[in-house]
């Protein structure tokens, strides 16, 4: 059976006002599951910042360990050179063997000066390194708390939404496809969800904007479909919309 232009904004109204209580109970959890979201985006980064680090870490003191043992190996050469200098017999053969413990000595240096260079870039990284933890830590807390607190506020609404959910499916099933996109093109378009708004004070309740005289006379008629001529919201009577 065709329904009359009343039922048409009834169920236009009905469905109005399930959508509006979900988007309430929503508006409650606000902006928590962005917020844990980006603290856990935040956290992964951390974590990332802290394992490049500890391989910077372990790389250079690998680093300094291998200039230990090559300082040793310096020393040792210098030894067996100078010990080998007791037993020349020329200048040239003196001169070769006191290049090469030049060549060792100034290894034994580059090699100092090497590890004092990663020396103060451990206790850079390591400062560093401190600093990411501190934070990684806070991040936790943080997000840990965020997350109870999302949970509380899920647990307590969960039943609720999931009945207006089914409420509002089944509302949506009373009207008809022409009428639906424009409801839910409208719903899309206002960061409030309101597509149907009714006579407030002589205004539209969405968008605030004074209705003529003329035109709420004919909306309180319920005779046909009638839009805000500023927002383009489909408007009901204060009476329907005060049924609910």
């Amino acid at each position: 059976m065709e329904q009359t232009v009343e039922q048409k904004l009834k169920a236009l109204w009905t469905l109005q006002s399930i959508h509006t209580k979900i988007d309430k109970i929503r508006q409650v959890r606000g902006e928590l599951p962005i917020e844990v979201a980006d603290l856990e985006d935040e956290i992964a980064g951390l974590e990332t910042r802290l394992e490049k680090t500890r391989i910077e870490l372990d790389d250079l003191e690998d680093s300094i360990v291998k200039r230990k043992n090559m300082i040793k190996d310096a020393q040792a050469a210098i030894k067996k050179y100078e010990g080998q200098l007791n037993e020349v017999k020329n200048n040239r053969e003196y001169d070769a063997i006191s290049k090469e413990i030049e060549i060792q000595g100034l290894e034994i240096q580059v090699c100092e000066k090497r590890i004092k260079e990663s020396e103060f870039e451990i206790k850079n990284k390591t400062e560093g390194y401190e600093k990411t933890q501190t934070n990684l830590d806070y991040a936790k807390a943080e997000v840990e708390g965020k997350r109870k607190e999302l949970d509380t506020i899920a647990s307590e609404t969960q039943i609720e939404e999931e009945g207006l959910l089914k409420k509002a499916e089944a509302a949506s099933a009373n009207i008809d496809e022409r009428l639906s996109k424009v409801y839910n093109k409208l719903r899309s378009s206002y960061r409030n969800g309101l597509s149907v708004a009714y006579i407030e004070r002589d205004s539209c309740s969405g968008c605030h904007n004074k209705i003529p005289a003329q035109l709420q006379s004919e909306i309180r008629q319920r005779k046909k479909i009638i839009i805000c001529e500023h927002c383009g919201r489909i408007l009901v009577d204060e009476e329907m919309a005060s049924e609910d």
